[in-house]
């Protein structure tokens, strides 16, 4: 069976668990998926499926997309994902997939991209400890030094400096599956997964 399936994070809440303890927890709400388009080792080397998530009005597909779409006999979808599978010839272009796979899923591995925070200096985006912060300081917030003088004269990639904070793919790994609502697509994992409310999700069994 397929380990992956694409879905939207719905929000946060918290449910009570069997032992009587507040568990917060995130709704997601997973598929159904559709599949696209089926690889196989014959015609493409390798064996994967393609699934498709999210309703997309004819108008903002452009034509190579619609071609594809079209191709398959399948409506335009607004994320399309590749999956790798051990066999490829148990899925057929159309097929549904849906949270039911995951019924069996323990922990989940959740792939989203998070929160932009905008330009960040280091000591909220690396949380560097900065200066003193009293009178006559003269060193608060800045970086401190970076490389130096003579030799190589130059600053070594990779060091921690401000920038652009946040808005890049994150996984969070091993999360607790709490439930999962079949009839209504939902999955329900313990904490917090990247991205606001309404962000796009890859969720794969771990």
């Amino acid at each position: 069976m397929v380990n992956t399936i694409l879905g939207r994070k719905l929000g946060m809440t918290q449910v009570w668990s069997e032992d009587d303890c507040l568990i917060p927890v995130t709704v997601i709400q997973a598929g159904p998926c559709t599949v696209s388009q089926v690889k196989t080792v014959e015609n493409d080397g390798y064996a994967a499926i393609q699934i498709g998530y999210g309703e997309l009005k004819a108008k903002h597909v452009n034509k190579p997309m619609a071609g594809h779409f079209a191709k398959a006999g399948v409506a335009p979808m607004k994320w399309l994902r590749e999956v790798r599978v051990a066999d490829a010839s148990q899925y057929n272009v159309g097929d549904t997939i849906t949270v039911e796979a995951f019924a069996d899923a323990k922990k989940v591995d959740v792939t989203g991209t998070s929160k932009g925070k905008g330009f960040a200096g280091v000591i909220k985006r690396h949380g560097f400890g900065g200066g003193p912060g009293g009178h006559g300081a003269h060193f608060h917030r800045a970086p401190g030094s970076i490389d130096q003088c003579a030799s190589p004269s130059r600053v070594f990639k990779g060091v921690r400096l401000p920038g652009h904070m946040g808005d890049a793919r994150v996984t969070v790994r091993n999360l607790e599956v709490v439930s999962i609502d079949a009839d209504q697509n939902l999955i329900i994992v313990k904490g917090a997964v990247p991205g606001g409310k309404g962000g796009f999700l890859t969720i794969r069994q771990a």
